[in-house]
């Protein structure tokens, strides 16, 4: 019979609390009582489990998935996916979904006053390889207004999704770009407490990886830390 192992508590401060007042959302969404722990099973951490074969060849590339070119910034997006000790995480699905070059998703619910672009959806996925690398190429995401609160800004932003042996063990932060202004004014960015985390949650312009009189390159590698990947942290 298999022992399931205990998980690891990640370190204070490098997960946002349920509630963060700041984020007005939070207080209607987070829980009102204690929760109550349900302990998993063998099933629910390896099952079920995604299909490789529906990842097709143009979905980790946001600019060739329409008829023509989307407007605005492209970049190219890789790093690896790595456990705590540093090895590379195989054959793991990683999603994307953002904003475009004018701050709007399409979707009905958003009514930013910007225009939507017919090129581009906002949506992408890839399996990193042997070496955990993953590699997307992309429009940099603007800004855009969010109610939050008076003159309330969200910073670029791009969204991640990541699944490990199943979707029981999926993962879901967001990935900001150096330098942007906009940063100490989110609440969102800003309720995770510990410095060291929440820089990490800041990709790195990359030279080495900006393709010449195409598209520069940012680089964000993704640790997941604590046994069975319970949580993660971004280098």
């Amino acid at each position: 019979m298999s022992q399931l192992i205990g998980y690891k508590r990640p370190a204070a401060g490098t997960q946002p609390n349920y509630l963060h007042a700041p984020y007005q959302s939070s207080i209607k969404r987070a829980p009102g009582k204690p929760l109550v722990k349900m302990t998993q099973t063998l099933s629910e951490i390896t099952g079920p489990v995604y299909g490789h074969d529906r990842v097709g060849p143009l979905d980790n590339d946001l600019t060739k998935q329409h008829a023509g070119e989307p407007l605005g910034e492209r970049i190219v997006l890789s790093g690896r996916l790595l456990d705590e000790d540093g090895k590379p995480v195989p054959h793991s699905l990683i999603e994307i979904w953002q904003a475009n070059a004018c701050g709007r998703y399409p979707h009905p619910g958003d009514q930013h006053d910007a225009p939507l672009d017919p090129n581009f959806t906002g949506y992408g996925r890839a399996v990193t390889d042997s070496e955990g690398r993953y590699r997307f190429v992309t429009i940099k995401p603007g800004a855009y207004p969010w109610r939050n609160h008076h003159n309330a800004w969200r910073p670029q932003h791009i969204h991640f999704s990541l699944f490990g042996p199943s979707f029981m063990t999926r993962l879901v932060t967001q990935m900001y770009f150096p330098g942007d202004p906009l940063l100490p004014f989110d609440p969102i960015f800003n309720c995770v407490t510990d410095q060291r985390a929440r820089d990490s949650m800041v990709s790195k312009f990359d030279f080495e990886t900006t393709v010449p009189e195409f598209a520069l390159g940012y680089q964000w590698d993704i640790v997941l830390r604590g046994r069975d990947a319970t949580y993660m942290e971004n280098k």
